[in-house]
């Protein structure tokens, strides 16, 4: 009657995640499009370990650097070059055994402004290119359709997603990528870390809440009401037309703690987690759920929704959840004592649990638990496409040695193990930053998280030369032996 689970299925997809604006460089060549990220600025400082984030762009600042961008440092237009140097990049991969590469498409390479009426066959070939080359080593696609890149032109003109004119342009442009790419991508994500806009509603949904005449949380929830529309209607497309792919949701999974055992923290932990599962409940149980119509109310949040919308969201929902693991936070019904740094948000410090260089509190554990939690609530497959350690790397001799990446790997990959045991059902594992690029929320090369060390500073000094760090070796074992391997000899 009972099937006893001993390990990672004979099918799991082991592999590592990338992003578009943080690897692919390019910013102006084959004509793509310029997109938000392209004018997130490196902001110099001596000490960028307790930085929760620095991609904010305000309304005024794009204007100064629509006006006049010389001498501006943004990284994220040079990333690291894997637009030219991709076939280089997937053979190491290759090398590893990676059985899966997961990546995201620039939708301004796509579509340059957003608004044009047929897409840039250019910038369509270079993606067939990619997915050639990783069919050809046996590595299966990954595709995130959007990870936060929105051309900058549609932020121009509708303030991004709070104007419900996005949804057609989104559906549009991700009609193309599945007629486009139906034979050679089945695993889809349609939004990267869909919870994102709370936390940065320019990086998330493009827009500045200063210009909207709504209050700052109405119009996140707002343009998020529509990316949830977009998404569905993705979905419903892929059904007709790609009938074989699956299509996934994704949020960063901020897995939350009460800070005591005290029943109003309790309750603080429970409410937290709500504004974070809100996301997938949406999206895979395919309503809003009854805890929001309170949470609306006492914070005076109106969506302006049409006819339809309901049924929309109802009939289209996702194949699996996938997420983002860096770390586990504390909820308090007090005043905050004691922060540290964080992945989106920062959160109170845990006092049995050690910090990464950048402050970030390491809990294998809390995989375990947010694995075991998120499955027995949805019921559908899981995939952990990002999740990883950023730390200061040292290139000495054409070597990097990494034993505090392997240590942090080893003990969440167990953890994994252990979830699989409990019956979880997971696809697939992405560790963040499989090659070292540029950092999402710091704009810096001098946070890495890669297997491979590419020679760039955070000013875009260097060969650009990739080396293969002790980590390598170690991860290659690790896929070799399907997850049973983890020592680090």
């Amino acid at each position: 009657m009972f099937n006893k689970v001993e390990g990672f299925p004979k099918d799991f997809l082991w592999g590592g995640a990338t992003a578009s604006n943080q690897c692919e460089g390019a910013y102006n060549v084959g004509g793509k499009g310029l997109s938000t990220l392209d004018f997130v600025k490196f902001i110099e400082k001596k000490d960028r370990r307790n930085d929760i984030q620095t991609m904010d762009v305000t309304y005024d600042q794009l204007n100064q650097y629509l006006e006049d961008e010389s001498n501006i440092n943004f990284p994220k237009r040079r990333g690291i070059d894997f637009y030219h140097q991709y076939k280089e990049d997937i053979k190491l991969m290759a090398e590893m055994g990676f059985k899966t590469f997961r990546m995201s498409i620039s939708w301004p390479r796509i579509f340059p402004t957003g608004m044009e009426e047929e897409p840039n066959e250019e910038g369509l070939k270079f993606y067939d290119a990619v997915f050639d080359e990783l069919l050809a080593n046996g590595i299966e696609p990954l595709v995130t359709m959007i990870h936060y890149e929105i051309p900058i032109e549609l932020t121009k003109k509708y303030n991004g997603w709070e104007s419900r004119e996005l949804v057609d342009y989104f559906v549009k442009y991700t009609k193309t990528l599945l007629d486009r790419f139906k034979d050679k991508v089945k695993y889809w994500i349609i939004f990267n870390e869909i919870n994102m806009m709370l936390a940065s509603a320019y990086t998330g949904g493009g827009l500045f809440p200063e210009k909207s005449s709504r209050s700052n949380l109405e119009v996140k929830y707002q343009a998020t009401h529509h990316q949830f529309l977009a998404s569905a209607l993705t979905t419903k497309y892929a059904r007709e037309a790609a009938p074989n792919a699956k299509i996934g949701c994704m949020i960063a999974r901020l897995e939350t703690y009460p800070a005591t055992c005290r029943p109003e923290d309790m309750l603080k932990a429970i409410q937290e987690d709500q504004l974070n599962v809100f996301y997938t409940d949406v999206m895979v149980r395919g309503k809003y759920p009854n805890y929001m119509t309170r949470y609306f109310e006492e914070h005076n949040i109106h969506l302006q929704t049409e006819k339809g919308d309901e049924e929309i969201l109802a009939c289209y929902t996702a194949d699996y959840v996938a997420f983002s693991y860096y770390m586990t936070y504390l909820a308090s019904s007090e005043p905050a004592k004691s922060e540290t740094s964080g992945n989106l948000i920062g959160t109170l410090k845990n006092p049995y649990l050690e910090l990464s260089e950048w402050n970030w509190p390491i809990d294998p554990i809390g995989l375990r638990i947010t694995l075991n939690r998120l499955y027995d609530r949805y019921n559908v497959p899981l995939f952990i496409v990002e999740n990883g350690l950023g730390a200061y790397d040292k290139l000495e001799d054409g070597k990097v040695h990494d034993p505090y990446r392997i240590d942090y790997l080893a003990k969440h990959i167990t953890q994994m193990k252990e979830a699989v045991k409990d019956g979880v059902e997971l696809l697939g594992y992405t560790t963040w930053g499989c090659i070292d690029l540029i950092s999402a929320g710091t704009s810096e090369m001098s946070k890495r998280y890669g297997y491979i060390y590419v020679d760039q500073d955070d000013y875009g000094n260097g060969t650009l030369q990739r080396y293969k760090k002790d980590s390598f070796y170690w991860y290659k074992k690790v896929i070799a032996s399907n997850g049973e391997d983890l020592t680090k000899e």
